[in-house]
């Protein structure tokens, strides 16, 4: 692996089978190609990195067309990484796709999430609202009082309240890669990741499990696969005998 992460577009979400017949639901992820644009370098910059760009476009601004024109093209997004192998091996121009990465790396994945609008404080801050009963007739989804009487005698600044929520970056760390199609440049993570569908993601590389971790975790998933095939046997206990009443005193005439 050359490069810590890619840009891509989140695709969607869909229910993958493993070979063992379990289910993991995962992301689908459509990742680059992404062109070297310029590498950085620590004498000349100050620190090492590589700059590549995603989705080519027709026209850009003449800064930026001159910028990318030793990559050969034009690109709507540009980023950095840092790079996992010598720098000596990375070249302006080269291609960096799906490849990149491999079954059962940890990634993060960072995207804009999804807009909501204007929204309350109970949805917002998941406030539990004011009482249902004792005449508060209107205020079932109030925030209650913001402001602290005569001292301060103002509202705090950061005070949770209602306004816009979502559409803000967020970061989804430690998903696995669970399935890579080179072919179509495409990765499946596990879980969710931000972001609508078509949404701009980023994809870095954060390490790889060890193969001995992997052999106890596959063992471990085919042991509780055969035990749910199995049907369960209930063992009844032996019936006990009713316990006998003791022998009552013979009466006396």
């Amino acid at each position: 692996m050359s490069i810590q992460g890619l840009l891509g577009r989140k695709v969607g979400m869909t229910t993958h089978y493993r070979e063992d017949g379990t289910v993991v639901p995962v992301t689908v992820i459509r990742i680059g190609p992404c062109i070297a644009t310029q590498i950085r370098t620590r004498t000349r910059d100050g620190y090492e990195a590589v700059q590549v760009g995603f989705e080519p476009v027709k026209r850009l601004n003449k800064p930026e067309t001159g910028h990318q024109a030793r990559s050969g093209g034009k690109f709507r997004f540009i980023h950095e990484f840092r790079p996992r192998a010598e720098l000596a091996s990375i070249q302006v121009g080269q291609k960096f796709d799906a490849s990149v990465f491999q079954v059962g790396d940890f990634v993060a994945v960072t995207g804009t999430s999804k807009g909501r609008g204007y929204q309350g404080g109970m949805r917002r801050h998941n406030f539990k609202g004011g009482p249902r009963t004792h005449g508060q007739s209107d205020r079932q989804r109030s925030p209650g009082a913001i402001g602290s009487t005569t001292h301060p005698g103002h509202v705090w600044k950061g005070t949770r309240m209602a306004g816009h929520m979502g559409a803000i970056q967020a970061t989804i760390s430690g998903i696995q890669i669970v399935k890579i199609d080179p072919e179509q440049n495409v990765v499946l993570v596990k879980g969710a990741v931000p972001g609508p569908e078509n949404g701009l993601v980023t994809v870095r590389y954060l390490g790889r499990e060890s193969a001995e971790h992997i052999a106890r975790r596959e063992a471990e998933r085919k042991r509780q696969a055969e035990a749910a095939k199995k049907p369960e046997t209930i063992q009844k206990a032996p019936r006990a005998a009713p316990a006998r009443p003791p022998a009552q005193a013979a009466k006396k005439g």
